[in-house]
């Protein structure tokens, strides 16, 4: 039986949950899903400027977990960006 997962905080919620390559109809590209705990990464890592381990703490997580979440959202943008897809924050 799988452990259950544990609960992390996100005080953050996006206005805006999709954004679309520019000039592209919605039927002309496919979306890449970020959840909002990796969004919530991003922000704290990026955009606050918070060190990994306080940012951890933030989220209530370890440190390693906060750094799997971060590197998934990541190679997520990293996909919607260079292959011209919308990025949708669910």
């Amino acid at each position: 039986m799988a452990r259950p997962r544990k609960h992390r905080r996100v005080r953050w919620h996006p206005r805006v949950n999709i954004f679309t390559p520019y000039g592209q109809t919605r039927a002309d590209f496919e979306l890449v899903e970020i959840s909002r705990e990796e969004a919530e990464a991003i922000r704290l890592k990026n955009v606050i400027g918070l060190e990994q381990t306080a940012a951890a703490v933030k989220m209530r997580t370890s440190q390693s977990t906060f750094q799997r979440i971060l590197t998934s959202a990541y190679y997520k943008l990293a996909v919607g960006i260079i292959y011209g897809r919308g990025i949708r924050i669910k």
